[in-house]
């Protein structure tokens, strides 16, 4: 397989005889999937799939979030020729993943949406396969937390973001991107003293017990080191990774809804995921990438890398 195979090689989102195996059609033509993964709802013999949620309803600031995953499938085209740096293995060649497109909701009823959202998940989850998601607001997350808690039990949650999202809110139907790890705490759906948010760097006088790694701690501390402490309050635990991409300083991520200056480079970010290797990871999401504000594309470019990051993590313990 050579670059030279882009000459026969297009549309693998729809043509792909096999699932497993690196990509080379032209990054710059050919229906856009994930990692020019194959589109399906049918996950037998899949290990993983990665499905988008087009979702953001009262973000702090900006929206255009709903355009996140559109934008990571189209950045993501760039990365299926070969396998992920600094990993010692191809995970694209390893397992079989899918792309299992986006979840379905009437925009007009919004009150319906956390259902529909953890329907879709618990679909996945139920055909065996890991479910890697793509945002949307934050508050994504939380449906997408209770599908994998009633499969696995309470989770620890190893959070990468500038806000800790743990304000008060104990109204469960109110649908904020800002409070639903609050509500994911309150109803026990992750567990907080095995818990760790990195990056923080907003004012929150009740992070509810769980593990803060400030921005500037991650700053002051080699990326190694800042894995280690993470590993150290999650353990062996079955966690699950999400990344806002507004855990990145704006001058590596403009293109996001509630940016704040201070944050993590792109590099701190992808070495600090790469030395989480080992964790129990069963599932995870990138959140708030909002092209609208990003013309470069750098802020879907980060979102693309890590997506295959999280696949990473994942698969590192089940090669």
């Amino acid at each position: 397989m050579a670059l030279q195979d882009a000459r026969d090689q297009v549309d693998g989102a729809f043509t792909r005889d096999r699932d497993r195996g690196l990509n080379f059609e032209n990054a710059f033509g050919g229906a856009t999937s994930i990692f020019r993964r194959r589109y399906t709802k049918d996950l037998a013999g899949f290990d993983l799939a990665v499905t988008g949620v087009p979702f953001d309803q009262a973000v702090t600031h900006r929206p255009g979030t709903r355009f996140g995953p559109r934008a990571i499938r189209e950045a993501s085209a760039l990365q299926p020729f070969d396998p992920p740096y600094y990993w010692d293995y191809s995970p694209l060649d390893e397992f079989a993943i899918a792309d299992y497109g986006d979840v379905g909701f009437d925009y007009a009823k919004v009150a319906d949406f956390p259902q529909a959202l953890r329907d879709h998940v618990a679909g996945i989850l139920g055909q065996g396969a890991c479910c890697i998601a793509m945002g949307g607001d934050h508050y994504v997350s939380f449906p997408i937390l209770q599908a994998h808690a009633e499969a696995h039990g309470p989770l620890s949650l190893i959070q990468f973001d500038a806000h800790s999202d743990t304000w008060p809110d104990d109204d469960m139907s109110r649908i904020d991107h800002g409070t639903m790890f609050y509500k994911a705490v309150k109803t026990g759906v992750i567990d907080p003293a095995t818990s760790v948010q990195v990056g923080i760097r907003t004012v929150n006088p009740d992070t509810l017990g769980v593990t803060t790694i400030d921005a500037r701690a991650v700053h002051e501390a080699p990326p190694g080191e800042v894995a280690e402490r993470i590993k150290a309050v999650v353990g062996d635990r079955p966690c699950y990774v999400t990344f806002d991409i507004d855990c990145l300083d704006p001058a590596f991520a403009p293109g996001t809804g509630t940016p704040v200056w201070g944050g993590l480079s792109s590099a701190q970010a992808a070495a600090i995921l790469r030395d989480l290797a080992g964790i129990n990871m069963v599932g995870g999401d990138v959140v708030e990438v909002s092209p609208p504000y990003d013309t470069t594309g750098a802020t879907a470019i980060a979102g693309a890398h890590v997506v295959m990051e999280l696949i990473c993590l994942w698969g590192w313990t089940r090669r």
